[in-house]
């Protein structure tokens, strides 16, 4: 089980590199923030499914209830509907290339912030990892 997290992730990259290519090519002909609108549709309307499949509907009173944990799922669904905006704007106007790896700043800044604000600890070694991710994002910006 200790390493579900790594199976998730890369689940993660994969499905978050098919939303730039099907969001691409998507956008071709339509504004990116009604995209972006229906595109959030879509997935409520999935996340329901899902919710409903494994029987955790009853799940969402007690976080309903729970104010401080209601407040940062809002602000956490504000920052991530913000984030699709802002993506499928710049896939609109840019490469999948360019805005894909510059997209994943997100994982410098995530990191930055961890250690600011949650005091969580990281290696050297994924400190390195991290100033390379930069790194990359910043080559592939500027080529």
């Amino acid at each position: 089980m200790d390493y579900l997290w790594l199976v998730f992730s890369l689940l993660s990259a994969v499905t978050a590199a098919l939303v730039a290519i099907f969001g691409k090519i998507g956008l071709q002909t339509v504004d990116a923030n009604t995209a972006t609108a229906v595109r959030s549709i879509v997935m409520a309307i999935f996340l329901m499914g899902v919710v409903v499949l494994q029987g955790s509907v009853k799940q969402i009173p007690v976080i309903l209830a729970d104010k401080r944990t209601l407040l940062f799922i809002v602000l956490s669904g504000i920052a991530g509907a913000l984030s699709w905006l802002f993506y499928f704007l710049a896939l609109k106007y840019g490469k999948v290339s360019q805005v894909a790896p510059i997209d994943k700043l997100s994982v410098v800044m995530a990191t930055i912030l961890a250690v600011m604000l949650l005091g969580e600890n990281i290696s050297l070694l994924n400190g390195i990892g991290v100033a390379l991710i930069a790194a990359g994002a910043i080559v592939v910006a500027l080529s």
